[in-house]
């Protein structure tokens, strides 16, 4: 993706229509780049929606940019001894000095080996301290790979000894060959709580397990029995219904529920969203109360 000039044309194109919008919406005060990988593209390419931001002047209300990419783990050398390693890290510091907004490398981070390598950690303690950006982590939880609370727990404790931030714990989306890495809800619960508890206050700015779903960002805080109902209790750290999000809702404890849409309500209860997924209007009632 993005290489060559015809991708720079696209760039362009792309990030025009991008100002064009968030001009007409000043509520939006992040951007978040992601998926596929942002840091695929040539610094050139990139430099098409960073560079505006470099005027603080322009889309003030814009005051976060996050940048979701594999490449810390998978391709260190992004940031340290490609061609436009220097440009992409001089680029991603003006926008902070010069235009005056916060800059999140938004990492993907599986396992604690991932951090083991001399180019790794010469990659963060360059974005760290050249870039002066901030990293943060996070990751789908999967079978086999990391779906144990040790592993969790090394994980958050070597990336905080690093100077990175915790950030979730993800539920793997329901899309692509994820089925054979797929960890039920309640297991993925159990697992984070298990790590947290055994972990330093600074690790606990890891929020999960989340899902990123249709209605918005679920977290399966936990298990408890409700109205005599063993119950799955959720809430919503993001939702396409604004009044939602903070909201504590219960569904019927499953040991097979994976994602959202296995949920079903309790006796006498309703899920939040409707057969498409999409959220229903709060009911008065918890206005009132």
């Amino acid at each position: 993706q993005f290489i060559g000039d015809d991708e720079l044309r696209f760039a362009q194109k792309e990030a025009s229509s991008l100002f064009s919008y968030l001009s007409k919406h000043e509520e939006v005060s992040d951007i978040l780049m992601t998926g596929g990988d942002p840091m695929i593209m040539k610094t050139k390419s990139l430099a098409q929606y960073l560079e505006p931001l470099l005027d603080p002047d322009f889309l003030p209300h814009i005051k976060n940019l996050r940048i979701g990419t594999r490449s810390l783990s998978f391709w260190p050398q992004r940031f340290t001894t490609d061609k436009d390693a220097d440009e992409l890290i001089t680029l991603l510091r003006r926008v902070r000095d010069e235009g005056k907004r916060h800059i999140a490398i938004m990492a993907h981070l599986s396992h604690e080996r991932e951090l083991s390598t001399d180019k790794v950690q010469a990659a963060i303690k360059r974005i760290q301290e050249e870039a002066c950006s901030t990293i943060r982590s996070q990751s789908p939880i999967m079978a086999g790979i990391n779906d144990s609370a040790e592993v969790w727990a090394n994980k958050w404790r070597k990336e905080v000894s690093l100077g990175i931030v915790p950030y979730y714990m993800f539920l793997a989306r329901d899309t692509g060959a994820q089925e054979y890495f797929n960890v039920p809800l309640v297991k993925a619960q159990r697992f984070y709580a298990d790590a947290i508890r055994n972990t330093s206050g600074l690790i606990r700015t890891a929020r999960g397990p989340s899902m990123s779903c249709t209605p918005g960002k679920v977290e399966v805080t936990g298990v408890e029995e409700i109205m005599g109902q063993k119950a799955f209790v959720l809430r919503f750290l993001q939702c396409r219904d604004e009044n939602w999000i903070g909201r504590v809702f219960f569904a019927k404890y499953d040991e097979k529920a994976y994602w959202f849409d296995d949920l079903e309500p309790l006796d006498g209860m309703e899920l939040p969203w409707d057969e498409a997924g999409l959220p229903k209007p709060v009911p008065d009632a918890v206005y009132q109360g």
